[in-house]
């Protein structure tokens, strides 16, 4: 305390403590203020103190926007580039899986990371969120069934009598289509198996849904 903050002498000394006290406690719960014991606030109220863009996306577009966005120029690079060497179908799918598995993780799934408001929040999107070595061969191993789920796409529709290109704006589209499928079946898988182990009781070495990125 400065000697300009001094005490008025009219207050009570066991007013003025108790003062000092309340504030002591306001300043401690500010210092450990987090998202478990703060107060629920409305969003929209948080908006008006925001600066930049104002456009709310709903999370899943925001994510769909942005997978969608690299699968776009992959196939701008890689597929349309590859079709003038007459690479096979086979060696197609194997090349753009391999890349796309080290794109969702070494970029995707950090840029999700990265504008997450709080750890964990985006893991919904990725179907490998915890940050690991390992998860760097599965995502290879996912994205070429992706790739090949994707072409396969294109020849189903290509049966018809139109012809279907391909191109960066459906490839990203069809590319994030089934990814967001996947995704969904993987948060209904573990949301049947976390509620039947509610309903069973905890047990030592439960992992909790968190872990999953199922919250």
């Amino acid at each position: 305390m400065s000697k300009n903050d001094k005490p008025p002498r009219d207050v009570p000394p066991k007013d003025m403590e108790a003062r000092l006290s309340r504030h002591a406690k306001a300043v401690d719960d500010l210092i450990h203020a987090d998202v478990t014991n703060s107060p629920a606030v409305d969003p929209e109220e948080l908006r008006k103190y925001r600066s930049g863009f104002k456009l709310k996306l709903p999370p899943w577009l925001k994510a769909a926007l942005i997978k969608a966005w690299f699968g776009g120029m992959m196939c701008y690079f890689f597929v349309w580039g590859l079709g003038l060497y007459g690479i096979s179908t086979v060696d197609t799918i194997v090349i753009m899986g391999v890349v796309h598995g080290i794109v969702t993780d070494l970029i995707v799934n950090n840029i999700f990371r990265y504008y997450a408001r709080r750890p964990g929040e985006n893991d919904r999107w990725m179907m490998f969120p915890k940050k690991r070595f390992v998860s760097l061969f599965f995502n290879l191993v996912y994205s070429t069934l992706l790739m090949f789920l994707v072409l396969l796409t294109y020849g189903g529709l290509n049966r018809g009598p139109v012809f279907i290109g391909v191109g960066p704006i459906l490839f990203g589209v069809f590319l994030t289509a089934w990814d967001m499928l996947f995704l969904g079946c993987k948060r209904l898988i573990f949301r049947i198996v976390g509620d039947a182990m509610e309903e069973a009781g905890p047990k030592p070495g439960d992992r909790d849904r968190r872990d999953y990125g199922l919250k």
